[in-house]
């Protein structure tokens, strides 16, 4: 069995990273794994181990990636190929159709695209659904990491329930407590500093940090705390004036993206999810594998089903910062269940993860045989 994950453009986000855990899970298990990207330069990719093949295509847009995409189809013959995202669907799609080589498609969608598209125009939206359904229709499989998000792509392309599969995103490593071990970087964790709530994740709207700092600038007026988000993004001067026109601006930091945040987030009073929408929030189930108090909005999708409808820790309304704040102050006051938090996630691990991909390879293998 030799699976090809393609992923050409490579970021800091949350595909990447699943992508590289997943890989290295599946080597363990005897797989014959290779990663193809355009470059070996990424926070992440460090990680694969040395049974999983880097292979890089080379710099350029869609296009370019093509040719060197063909020539590894036809010198490896991969009985699969697995794409992270769409485009990366469709070039895969075209190296199939040029190169000869029958692999079948795997689909893996991260997040509640009706959500991210709901502010498009209507044209804009038709056009993405379109091409959606281009793709997805010819995938063998379509495997979505929440319940929320395979509803949603299979009402977006229509398609067969038979061809959906739900399987967690592989979040927790083994090595994730060791890493949160590690010397903490950032002075606010410090003896005697004020309680410190961490949120991780891009600056962008999606991501709900507006809010967030609306709600943290309500809980300040009653309690000493600091706010540290980490990420970088296009909001970064907009998240700051806001945070200085309440007031707040020496309480919160933002030090930007790491690809490893796992000892700040270990050691915080309290992790806070303020998203818009999402897929199946990786930072979230980090936070709750490390034990820590979380409260999430209850957006789509993943929040309700990791925190099983709020039963695990706070769920709150999307945009709605006092109640926010709120949720905020009762989780630091107190902080409920750790042992609670850690099984909640227990689904997430490489190992689990890499198992029911596994089982599904080989039932479409056999199916093709």
């Amino acid at each position: 069995m030799r699976l090809a994950i393609f992923l050409p453009s490579y970021g800091d986000g949350g595909v990447e990273r699943m992508l590289v855990n997943l890989a290295g899970g599946l080597a363990q298990r005897d797989a014959d794994v290779d990663f193809l990207t355009r470059s070996r330069e990424s926070p992440f990719l460090d990680g694969l181990p040395a049974a999983v093949k880097l292979i890089e295509l080379g710099a350029g847009g869609s296009l370019k990636v093509l040719s060197p995409l063909v020539h590894y189809l036809r010198a490896a013959r991969p009985d699969f190929v697995l794409c992270g995202k769409d485009r990366a669907g469709r070039s895969a799609l075209h190296a199939r159709r040029l190169s000869g080589v029958d692999f079948a498609l795997i689909m893996r969608p991260g997040t509640t695209v009706s959500e991210r598209m709901a502010r498009r125009s209507v044209y804009r939206r038709w056009r993405a659904f379109r091409l959606i359904r281009g793709v997805y229709r010819q995938a063998a499989a379509v495997v979505g990491n929440s319940a929320g998000v395979v509803a949603d792509i299979m009402a977006i392309a229509d398609l067969p329930a038979d061809r959906m599969h739900l399987i967690r995103n592989p979040v927790v490593t083994p090595d994730l407590q060791a890493q949160a071990a590690a010397r903490c970087p950032h002075p606010w964790f410090a003896a005697g500093q004020p309680a410190v709530i961490v949120a991780v994740g891009g600056l962008r709207r999606q991501k709900g940090f507006d809010t967030l700092i609306r709600a943290f600038a309500a809980l300040r007026e009653t309690r000493r705390c600091h706010l540290l988000i980490l990420g970088e993004g296009h909001l970064r001067e907009s998240l700051a004036q806001l945070a200085a026109a309440l007031g707040v601006a020496d309480a919160v930091a933002m030090p930007g993206f790491d690809p490893r945040p796992y000892p700040m987030v270990a050691r915080a009073a309290l992790f806070v999810l303020a998203s818009r929408w999402e897929g199946s929030p990786n930072a979230l189930t980090e936070a709750l594998a490390l034990g820590t108090p979380v409260v999430a909005t209850d957006c789509p999708s993943g929040p309700r089903e990791i925190l099983d409808g709020g039963r695990v820790a706070p769920l709150v309304p999307v945009d709605d910062a006092p109640a926010l704040a709120e949720a905020m102050a009762h989780a630091l006051a107190e902080p409920g269940d750790r042992a609670r938090r850690i099984a909640a996630v227990s689904e997430y691990t490489v190992d689990s993860c890499a198992a029911r991909y596994i089982a599904l390879l080989q039932a479409l293998q056999a199916a093709r045989a």
